[in-house]
């Protein structure tokens, strides 16, 4: 992993554990790099509960939750997905926070709608199985990246980082 991410993961850590909540996250179109940039850091597993790698639309939906008229009417790559794919992750790990990242990571697959390099993450919190009842709030941002397969992946998970240390911070 890139340096920056390496730090971006070290910060987003230390904020979770400030605020002693605990995260779980969903993964397709990064497959597991950013649940691999959140364990590199030592003692990650006093806040990160696991991740989820749903590249299928089934795995979406029976492990996440994500309802399928929601991929039916939204898609696999959208902002509705990705907020499902974050709150399907925190309900199915129990963690107060969860994680989405949904997108096309390319070289095919795109779609002149839905271009390679789209890229949606999400960061939600709250109405959780108790965690921070009553009051669920979530952020989504979509991404453009360019760059080849790889590129996209890592850019992804920077971003993913960057909107996870953004809401923990508007969160305190």
């Amino acid at each position: 992993m890139a340096m920056d991410v390496e730090r971006r993961a070290v910060e987003a850590g230390a904020a979770l554990q400030r605020q002693g909540w605990s995260l779980a996250v969903a993964e397709s179109c990064t497959g597991g790099l950013l649940g691999a940039a959140l364990t590199a850091v030592a003692g990650s597993s006093r806040y990160f509960r696991g991740g989820v790698i749903a590249y299928a639309n089934e795995a979406k939906t029976q492990l996440l939750g994500v309802p399928a008229e929601l991929l039916a009417r939204e898609g696999a790559v959208s902002r509705a997905m990705a907020v499902a794919m974050a709150r399907g992750a925190a309900q199915a790990l129990d963690a107060g926070v969860g994680m989405g990242i949904t997108g096309i990571a390319g070289p095919d697959g795109g779609t002149a709608a839905k271009p390679v390099g789209l890229v949606y993450v999400a960061v939600a919190r709250g109405g959780l199985r108790g965690h921070h009842a009553g009051h669920e709030e979530h952020d989504v941002r979509e991404l453009r990246l360019a760059g080849g397969r790889e590129a996209v992946r890592t850019a992804a998970v920077r971003e993913a980082l960057d909107l996870l240390l953004e809401c923990l911070e508007r969160w305190t």
